[in-house]
């Protein structure tokens, strides 16, 4: 199989972990006989710095040529005083707007070797192994009216819209439904239907489509509760479906369940095939260029992207044992190692991986 890559690092820690994540798909391509082609291109601080634009129309050109995205992460204090308009994050958001990302998946695992690593107790976190699926393209992150303003009264405020259109409800709604369908058939829908116009719009979308699924089981949770159960019961969850900033916050929360956000990859979906793939966590700028950044969570992204946008189950499979041998064998990046001076650098569980893919794999002639 030859499939081309759009690489996009980003900033701070952003390209080391990329970087990892090509060398393990570059020795993946080898032991299945496949050919990736990668293309590298700005987006983030970079861009800004680059070409005075966070998501550059270039970019955008080398993603819609690729077959699937990988991202790093972008952001930093840099970038901070810039002008909305030339902040980093506006080149996600414009990234997921212009190709349709509109379904975020975080898959929330916790690894038997690594359950040491999590702050909750060993009987929270037995057997969870649940998926977060959240809106990507609507809500307080993409309305408008948006900004900061005086008033007639000349005091300062400040307004953001949360908007929804049931359409862009309901095909998140499917995408949550139909992954429920594959695992334990259990959907979790999060909302605050108790205060808000547009949840109580998701909630009335969420029967809608649900009286579609018979053999999925569904429930409705107010969001504050979600997160109090995320922490008490967290192996109760199958599927959670919920809008953009509810998924954003309580995805990271579901994080620390595993010990560590340098653990959880994400995909992002869109309406035409074209899939981005990235870890959650951000560009950590404080340890960017150190060799201490984990990459596991990039190169489980990559597992991902040959899954979903190749269709490469055994390859994406080999990657994530790759990854389940090396923790089995203690090896751990700073942020999952609890004594100082313990740890592997980035480029050591890179080396490690790619060694378990060499052993585990025998070559396809």
């Amino acid at each position: 199989m030859k499939k081309k890559i759009a690489l996009l690092p980003g900033d701070g820690i952003g390209p080391e972990v990329v970087t990892s994540a090509v060398a393990v798909l570059k020795e993946t391509a080898a032991q299945f006989r496949h050919e990736f082609e990668f293309e590298t291109a700005l987006i983030g601080g970079i861009a800004i710095d680059e070409k005075n634009n966070p998501l550059p129309k270039e970019t955008v050109d080398v993603c819609k040529s690729a077959d699937a995205i990988l991202l790093g992460a972008v952001g930093g204090p840099k970038w901070d005083q810039n002008p909305p308009e030339l902040r980093p994050e506006k080149g996600l958001l414009a990234i997921r707007k212009q190709l349709d990302l509109f379904a975020n998946i975080r898959p929330v695992k916790v690894f038997d070797s690594l359950s040491e690593a999590s702050p909750l107790k060993q009987d929270h976190i037995n057997g969870v192994d649940f998926v977060i699926v959240r809106e990507l393209t609507g809500g307080l992150y993409f309305g408008e009216p948006s900004e900061r303003y005086t008033d007639e009264e000349g005091k300062e405020a400040a307004v953001d819209t949360l908007l929804y259109t049931k359409e862009e409800i309901v095909r998140v709604l499917k995408e949550a439904f139909d992954m429920a369908l594959t695992r334990r058939k259990k959907v979790t829908s999060v909302d605050k239907a108790n205060v808000l116009a547009s949840s109580k719009l998701w909630r009335d979308a969420v029967e809608e489509v649900a009286s579609q699924y018979p053999d999925v089981e569904f429930e409705h949770m107010l969001v504050d509760n979600a997160a109090m159960q995320l922490i008490y019961k967290p192996a109760q969850f199958d599927v959670i479906v919920t809008e953009n900033m509810f998924g954003d916050i309580l995805s990271d929360e579901a994080s620390m369940i595993t010990g560590s956000l340098g653990m959880l990859p994400s995909a992002s979906l869109s309406s035409t095939g074209l899939h981005l793939y990235e870890p959650i966590h951000g560009s950590a700028p404080d340890i960017a260029g150190q060799n201490v950044a984990n990459p596991l969570a990039t190169i489980l992204s990559a597992a991902s992207l040959l899954r979903t946008s190749f269709a490469l189950e055994e390859e994406a499979a080999a990657i994530e044992e790759a990854v389940e041998t090396v923790l089995a064998s203690g090896k751990r990046t700073k942020d999952l190692s609890a004594k100082e001076g313990t740890y592997q650098t980035t480029e050591d569980i890179t080396h490690a991986v790619v060694d378990a893919l060499k052993q585990n794999v025998k070559t396809i002639v």
